[in-house]
């Protein structure tokens, strides 16, 4: 030891990754220090070389090293052909080495005589060379990256990254379907393929595999179907009636090595094979592939033929999962081996329905239903034969309890034997022996020599493959693993536990039937909820694989024969194996338990724990409370890396003593070595069991321990600052903590569980807790697990802060604690500790030790109830012991350091947690103990789960007030809620809606607290301030606790937490009233302000209506929607809309169930003001509409109706919906009728027009029915006059004169003219209701009533209003519409004197405020444009209307203005002036212009409506107007147009002369663009289209404009560019004079072909703003108008 310290004095800074090596174990054996120059980080070991991985990815070799040219003996040699490369991971084979690469490339070198190096040709490779594993699968072939290598003698395994392995070399141990050895090429190992291998490992001449359990994550990789080498299917699956059996026991022709006898026994055994989460199937039939139909197999083994000892014989073979092959079984001698149970294709998972079918029909009652993450297996069941009954139902049951467990892990009662029967083998049947268990074969009858015979059988200690253990380690393992069958009073009670258990089964274990009655249980399987995530913590569901070689036993199946395919070795199924090793002949396997299983040979005492080989894995011998965390196999040794009593980790040694004499041994030829060795071990060379080195300490802290050939290696650390030991106790102390509570879980939780009559002790509630407490423990547990698996695999590699999980993903653990404390606390409160007691009594007798053992109490005789409490609340102690363990961490920085501070952090949460879940802890039992006084009736009610005890009043602090004399008040705060308990009721106030106000004590001298709920209010009387202000503040900070959700997290009221504000006033909650009144049983979830709803929320009323919207002081109010159910119709009635007071009120849509849509005003909940209702059914086009005035749900006042179906309009008064008073109907065949009405009818005076101009005025008594005086006057101005009766347009009778006036002219006068017009409803009392609720919402009463201010304010409002709710629904807010209504927001000035700028300002801002319906103006111009369509489009085009349309646009811009100068008062009313600027008036003097007068008038602006108005309105109501126009004009548009087409035909010189246009006026160069620029070209004879172009395309411009001043402005720029040609032409100013304009225009005018001009002349007629008619513009029109009126009367000559 001296001159290693010395030597370790010389090394500089070699503080990390220090390697020792020695051999053997004897007390004399010294380490020796590897000097290298870094530290090392990885080492592996041959038979007699070894190479190491230091930092920065070098590797060097050490030993001997035969392959080498030149080899220099000493110390180790760096392999310089590696020295490009950053070198991962090393590996050693007993004569060859190989590395990974950082890129995933593999290096081989050494011996090549197996092609165990992968580079044909070669006997041995001198240096690194890569080999490259290329998938062949992938299009084109890929590079496979690789992340770690095992090399074993012949032979080397790659696991890739996509966690497949790859094998060459030679021997059986490569798992590959090849007939020919060596494989030179690395191949793919397929029956692995598919499934997620976590490490692999080689011994000599086997191998091991580390698969995770199949489960959701790896459902993604498809499975492979067929073997690439044979083309069969992998897995099967064969439907029998009752059952399925699937297997994946393919197997292709074997490969080179074994010999048809071996093949023979080997093939059955993997016939039987089943998936990796199933066990063996025990069945002598043979059901056949497909293609080789073989005979089924008919002997049977229980017939009499059988002598009994191959029975026995049978029994034990079956037992190990092996087919014998005996005489009365001929099938098996044929050739072919089609003794194995050969299989029938289908894929691996079959479909969920299946399963649950098949699952369903198993279960009789099943209770929970859990997910495993395993495969969907299904029970395996026996076919067709009986075998013997002993081992077959140990494997049976096993069968039964695994694979039924691994998918559904849930509590099957006893199952009747009728239904064992359905998945026994049919030969077991029920009879009366007293163990309840024997087997009759068909047809051979219950003799009794056989029964005994099997009686006996069972005695003899043959278990069944699964469970073969030896019988002392029985007992314990019982403790740590659930039995999955036990049987009693002749009834099966078949136990299926979850997968995370293993299975033990022994007959002797069967034939304790006398343990009390237990039931099974699920433990949640792991795997289930573990916080999602697969991801970040490593697997512990993990199956170990192996095949090879298996003479030792080493493959740990039961048997020593050799496996040419992966198999799983299903003993380790659930044993959470987190590690595998393979030395020369035995394998090790280390679980996450720190436990070591080992199997093989034992010649040395390498398993550690008996003298004989085992072919199972058993347990290593090690002494209590030692735990294992990393494993290393030599040849003929075991190393072993614990933790013992200190954090500094010690080494055990189980195997062969190195002796001096080893070298002469080694010596000897092969032959000679093992009888020297064995003579040697006889001598007693070798360890019985491990034994602890006594230098381990001396080391420093070892991170990893190596062993090979003879040689053991150990990485250590010195203690560096305290970072080591302290990373080494965070690891210690989790994996200790993980061992607890495994041996809680399975020593006290699942025993309890499992006890029978627990569930009637506890009560259902109680017990259903239990399980969710067992199933959150059993999380926890399991978390804990693979995170001491993650932090030991950080000890074994990096040794660094970055990769601990509990700083990323501390909030897993956090919420993991949180959640089981939460759930331990439920359980607590509702008595289930206490509950439990007498079943622990019951179950682990009077005095507990073991319970006390496990709770680590030191009281003497501590009551099992605290014991049991003690063991529960154990986890959580341990957050306290993860903050202090960080915090050590820590302290191993610099503060300033990015790592201090991550630590610092998680500590500080988990301190954080760990306060909190004790403060919990001691809330649960106050409220438990409180329960526990409680009078019980009140119990059942109030007791809830999560309800814990703030304060309660019982010794009389707080009284209600006004309370009568003898009534007992209590009040009892919870954190959810304020119970006032009388005598013997009860009333529960939630916290959610709770508001409390202390009252001022000067008033009363009392000190009182007013509660107010949503439907009570009262006041509270405390004895003495200190108790008032101790109420007020609790239930100020409980209810601001329920509000803020953290009723879990900080439920206690703690004085010390400082002042507490009060809570929110203004509060999210839900409730439900339960008082008589408007809101009886209804739901009200939202927005609350001192105890009613107030703000958005949703209110739910239990016959279905429901509002969602807007609240104020309780009652709907704002906007909102409502449905409510219509039980008639079956469907919903809608309201979408404003509220006030409970009732809708303002704008609003009602869909009626019956289809009928209001869409309009409301007021008290009724239809009032301007609406618009669409009656008919949903989907067709509605057959009638009605828009107009609506008074107290009734049609009243103005309003249009069109009935679709007549084909009728009506536009007039109405009067409770009837048709009242004056108004006109037209229909679509062109009638029209003005006049009154009354009682819906048309009665009174009238006037009716048929569309050939016939018309009748007079006396109506229903509709279209004449009846009285009257004038009928023929189109040809004939006239009836006298006594009319009849429906007009069938016969009509007629008393009276008939005139034919135009005959005599002396009668010309007396012609009858019809004006119409006078009985219809007068403009300016149309759409009344629409301005009223405009000047409403400006704030007037009446229109112009009410203040210039309010109505600006009003409008700001309803822009901000209108925005929210729009806010909501984006996408109805163009880019451009919030941009206007963002200019909108800044209001003009509205006062002081109107300036042109003002003007200006005021035109734009309607404009905006018109172009959006947010706006008050906008709305209203939407809802004027919205009526004038619907009067005047359809039907309503009739030409008749034309006089009242443009009169209803004017009455519209009258109104408007009234309401433009309310909001700019001064605005000058219409016709006043405003003068313009005239500042530049000087400049624009031109010299031609010195005749103008010299005193002009000051140019002025006159204010009129329409220039203000009809810019915005017209466009919008254009399309109806014009086509009234076009109809009215329809005859002298006619004339006018063909006059226009006859005149266009002549050319233009011809037209002009023919127009009188005098010579000088003629164009005689028209300037072209097309031969050149500016170029000129002659006017000829034959130009047409080409004179006076520019003003003819001027002109066309008309149509397209919308109002009258626009259109003026037209004309004035065609006389323009009229003028501007002939001033071109003439050279010279010039002035025109009427006679000669006119022609010129006239040629325009024609030469334009305007298609509706009339139309155009009469608009501007109407419209024109009477301050235009006398000036420039006036003479203008003037001149157009004359212009059409000539061309209709122009004669052609």
């Amino acid at each position: 030891m001296e001159s290693q310290r010395k030597s370790s004095g010389d090394d500089d800074g070699g503080e990390r990754g220090l390697l020792h090596t020695w051999k053997g174990y004897s007390c004399s054996v010294t380490p020796e220090r590897m000097l290298l120059p870094r530290p090392v980080l990885q080492v592996a070991l041959g038979i007699r070389h070894g190479v190491l991985l230091v930092e920065g990815g070098q590797v060097y070799s050490f030993g001997e090293l035969p392959w080498k040219q030149s080899q220099v003996p000493g110390g180790p040699t760096q392999e310089c052909a590696l020295s490009g490369q950053r070198v991962v991971a090393v590996a050693a084979g007993s004569f060859h080495s190989g590395a990974v690469t950082e890129d995933g490339g593999v290096h081989m070198w050494g011996d090549n005589g197996a092609g165990q190096c992968g580079l044909s040709g070669l006997s041995a490779v001198p240096n690194p060379t890569p080999v490259a594993l290329v998938d062949s699968d992938t299009v084109p072939p890929q590079t496979v990256p690789v992340l770690e290598l095992a090399c074993g003698e012949q032979h080397t395994l790659a696991l890739s990254v996509k966690r497949e392995v790859w094998a060459w070399g030679s021997g059986c141990q490569l798992g590959l379907n090849v007939a020919t050895f060596p494989v030179w090429k690395p191949q793919k190992v397929e029956h692995l393929a598919g499934r997620y291998v976590l490490q692999v490992a080689c011994g000599a001449l086997h191998s091991l595999a580390l698969v995770r359990c199949l489960g959701s994550q790896d459902v993604q990789r498809p499975p492979v179907d067929k073997c690439r080498h044979c083309n069969q299917l992998l897995y099967t699956m064969t439907d029998k009636e009752d059952h399925v059996i699937i297997s994946d026991g393919h197997y292709c022709p074997p490969g080179a090595e074994l010999t048809k006898d071996e093949r023979k026994l080997e093939a059955p055994a993997h016939g039987l094979k089943t998936s990796p989460s199933e066990p063996v199937l025990s069945s002598h039939t043979s059901t056949s592939h497909s293609d080789s139909p073989a005979p089924q197999t008919s002997a049977d083994p229980s017939s009499d033929s059988a002598p009994v000892q191959d029975l026995e014989k049978e029994e034990t073979a079956l037992a190990n999962g092996v087919l014998p092959c005996s005489d009365s079984d001929p099938t098996a001698q044929s050739e072919g081996g089609s003794g194995a149970v050969s299989v029938v294709k289908s894929s691996l998972y079959p479909d969920e329905q299946a399963v649950k079918d098949y699952l369903k029909k198993l279960t009789d009652n099943t209770q929970t239903e859990a997910k495993t993450g395993g495969l969907h297996s299904l029970l395996p069941s026996a076919v067709g034969l009986a075998s013997s009954p002993s081992a077959t139902l140990n494997t049976l049951v096993a069968s039964c309890a695994s694979a039924v467990g691994e998918r559904v892990a849930s509590t099957y009662e006893a199952l009747s034997l009728k239904k064992m029967m359905n998945y026994l083998p049919s030969g077991v049947s029920r009879s009366g022996a007293p163990t309840g268990l024997t087997g009759t074969a068909p047809g051979v009858g219950d003799n009794t020599t056989e029964r005994v015979r099997q009686e006996d059988s069972m005695q003899g200690k043959k278990s069944s493959s699964t469970g073969d253990i030896r019988e002392e380690e029985a007992e314990s393992m019982r403790r740590r693993l659930s039995l999955p069958g036990l049987l009693s009073q002749g009834r099966y009670a078949v136990h299926l536990l979850s997968s995370s258990y293993a299975l033990l089964l022994s007959p002797r274990l069967l034939r304790k039937a006398v343990r009390p009655r237990m039931r099974a249980v699920a433990l949640t399987p792991l795997g289930a909820a573990v916080p999602e995530a697969p991801e970040v913590l490593p697997t512990l569901q993990t199956e170990v694989w192996s095949w090879g070689h298996g003479e030792h036993g080493q493959l740990g199946h039961g048997d020593n024969l050799a496996r040419l395919k992966p198999l799983c070795i299903k003993s380790l199924n659930s044993k959470e194996v987190v590690r595998v090793a393979a030395g020369a002949g035995h394998s090790l396997a280390l679980t996450a338990q720190s436990q070591v299983f080992s199997w093989g040979s034992n010649s040395s005492g390498q398993l550690g724990h008996m003298e004989s080989p085992s072919t199972i894995p058993r347990l290593a011998k090690l002494s209590e409370g030692i735990r294992v965390w990393d494993v290393s196999a030599g040849s003929k040794h075991t190393l072993l890396l614990a933790d013992g009593d200190c954090i500094q980790p010690i080494i055990y040694y189980s195997g062969q003593q190195a002796k001096e004499t080893e070298e002469e041994s080694e010596a000897k030829e092969p032959g000679h070595q093992e009888e020297g060795e064995e003579k040697q071990e006889r001598a007693g060379g070798y360890t019985p069991q491990p034994v602890l080195l006594p230098f381990c300490m001396h080391l420093g802290y070892v991170s990893s321990v190596f062993a090979g050939g003879k040689r053991c290696v150990a990485l250590s650390d010195r203690n560096v600052m305290g970072f080591i030991a302290s990373l080494h106790e965070l690891a210690a102390a989790e994996r200790k903590f993980y061992c607890k509570l495994c041996n809680i879980k399975t020593q006290i939780i699942r025993p309890l569980l499992e006890l029978e009559s627990l569930s009637s002790t506890l009560g259902q509630v109680t017990f259903g807790f239990l399980q969710i407490l067992a199933g959150q423990f059993s999380l926890l547990c399991h978390m804990t697990g693979q995170h001491a698996a993650s932090l030991t695999a950080n000890l074994r590699r990096g040794r660094d802060v970055k990769s601990l999980l509990i700083l990323d993903h501390a909030g897993i653990f956090l919420d993991s604690y949180n959640e089981y404390c939460s759930t331990l606390g439920n359980f607590q409160v509702m008595g289930g500790i206490q509950a439990l007691t007498k079943p622990s009594l019951d179950f682990f007798g009077k005095s507990p030790e073991l319970l006390q053992r496990l709770s680590e109490c030191s009281e003497e005789n501590p009551a099992v109830a605290d014991l049991l409490s003690a063991l529960f609340y154990l986890p959580i102690n341990h957050i306290h012991e993860y903050g202090r363990l960080l915090l050590k961490l820590a302290t191993c920085f610099e503060v300033c350091s990015d790592e201090y501070q991550r630590l610092q952090d998680s500590c500080s949460k988990f301190e954080a947690l760990s306060l909190q879940l004790k403060r919990r802890r001691k809330d649960a039992e106050y409220t438990f103990h409180f329960w526990k006084s409680f009078p019980g009736k009140m119990t059942d009610s109030l007791r809830k789960p999560h309800r814990r005890l703030i304060c309660e009043s019982s010794n009389k602090a707080l009284t209600l007030q006004n309370a009568g004399r003898f009534s007992v008040n209590w009040f009892i705060l919870f954190n959810d809620a304020l119970v006032h308990a009388q005598f013997s009721t009860h009333h529960v106030f939630p916290l959610a809606t709770l508001w409390v106000e202390p009252i001022p004590e000067e008033n009363t001298g009392t000190y009182g607290l007013k509660m107010i709920t949503p439907e009570e209010t009262f006041t509270l009387l405390a004895s003495s301030p200190m108790e008032k202000a101790k109420w007020l503040r609790s239930i100020n900070q409980t209810v601001d606790q329920a509000l803020s959700g953290a009723t879990h997290d900080k439920t206690s009221v703690s004085p010390g937490s400082g002042p507490k504000l009060e809570p929110p006033i203004s509060r999210t909650a839900s409730y439900t009233f339960y008082k008589d009144g408007r809101l009886k049983e209804a739901t009200y979830e939202g927005r609350w302000l001192a105890g009613k709803p107030n703000g958005r929320g949703v209110l739910k009323w239990p016959d279905g209506r429901i509002y969602t919207g807007e609240f104020k002081n309780g009652l709907e109010d704002g906007f909102g929607e409502f449905t409510a159910p219509n039980k008639a119709l079956n469907k919903n009635d809608h309201y979408q809309g404003h509220w006030k007071d409970g009732k809708m009120h303002g704008l609003g849509t009602y869909r009626y169930a019956s289809g009928e849509v209001y869409d309009g005003s409301f007021q008290d909940g009724m239809r009032h003001g301007h609406g618009m209702l669409r009656s008919g059914k949903l989907n067709t086009s509605s057959p009638s509409v009605f828009i107009g005035q609506w008074v107290q749900d009734k049609k009243t006042g103005y309003g249009v109706f069109d009935d679709i179906t007549k084909g009728e309009k009506y536009m007039g008064m109405w009067q409770d919906h009837l048709r009242q008073g004056t108004g006109v109907v037209v229909t679509q065949f062109g009638l029209y009728y003005e006049g009154t009405f009354k009682d819906n009818k048309m009665m009174g005076t009238g006037i009716l027009l048929s569309e050939d101009d016939t018309t009748y005025e007079g006396e109506f008594s229903d509709d279209w029915t004449l009846n009285g005086k009257g004038v009928l006057t023929m189109a040809n101005s004939d006239y009836l006059e006298g006594s009319f009766g009849g429906e007009w347009g069938s016969s009509l009778k007629v008393t009276g004169s008939y005139f034919k006036p135009h005959l005599f002219d002396a009668d010309k006068e007396k012609t009858h003219v019809v004006k119409l017009g006078r009985l219809c409803v007068c403009s300016e009392d149309k759409w009344q209701a629409v301005f009223v609720e405009c000047w409403s919402q400006l704030g007037c009463e009446t229109s112009g009533q009410g203040e210039n201010w309010k109505a600006w304010e009003n409008i700001a409002v309803a822009l901000t209003t209108n925005r929210w709710q729009i806010q909501d629904r984006p996408e109805i807010l163009s880019r451009s519409h919030s941009r206007t209504l963002e200019s909108l927001e800044v209001i003009p000035q509205h006062v002081g004197p109107i300036t042109m700028d003002r003007y200006h300002i005021i035109r734009l801002y309607l404009i905006k405020a018109c172009d959006t319906p947010l706006h008050p103006l906008g709305r209203l111009v939407e809802t004027l444009v919205a009526v004038y369509r619907m009067t005047y489009v359809g039907v309503g085009a009739n030409r008749r209307l034309l006089p009242q349309a443009v009169n209803e646009i004017k009455s519209y811009l009258n109104r408007i203005f009234q309401i433009v100068r309310f909001l700019f008062p001064d605005l000058p009313e219409e016709g006043g002036q405003i003068p313009e600027p005239t500042t530049n008036l000087p400049d624009q003097k031109e010299p031609g212009s010195t005749d103008a007068p010299p005193q002009s008038p000051k140019p002025v602006r006159v204010v009129s409506c329409s220039a203000l108005l009809l810019p915005v309105l017209l466009p919008r109501l254009y399309p109806p107007l014009f086509t009234l126009y076009a109809l009215d004009k329809e005859k002298e548009d006619g004339v006018y147009w063909d006059c226009v087409l006859r005149l266009n035909k002549q050319a233009d010189l011809a037209l002009l002369a023919f127009l009188g246009v005098q010579q000088k006026f003629w164009p005689v160069t028209i300037s072209v663009c097309m031969p050149a620029l500016g170029e000129k070209q002659q006017v000829l004879s034959s130009t047409k289209d080409a004179c006076f172009a520019s003003a003819v395309e001027t002109l066309q411009q008309i149509s397209t404009t919308f109002t009258p001043s626009d259109k003026l402005q037209v004309i004035q720029l065609t006389f323009e560019e009229i003028t501007q040609e002939v001033q071109s032409l003439l050279k010279q100013d010039f002035l025109w004079s009427m006679d000669d304009l006119f022609p010129v225009f006239l040629y325009v005018v024609l030469r334009a072909r305007i298609r509706n001009l009339g139309s155009e002349v009469s608009l501007i007629e109407d419209l024109m703003d009477p301050s235009v008619q006398h000036g420039e513009h006036g003479i203008m029109f003037t001149t157009l108008k004359a212009c059409y009126y000539q061309i209709q009367h122009e004669k052609i000559t």
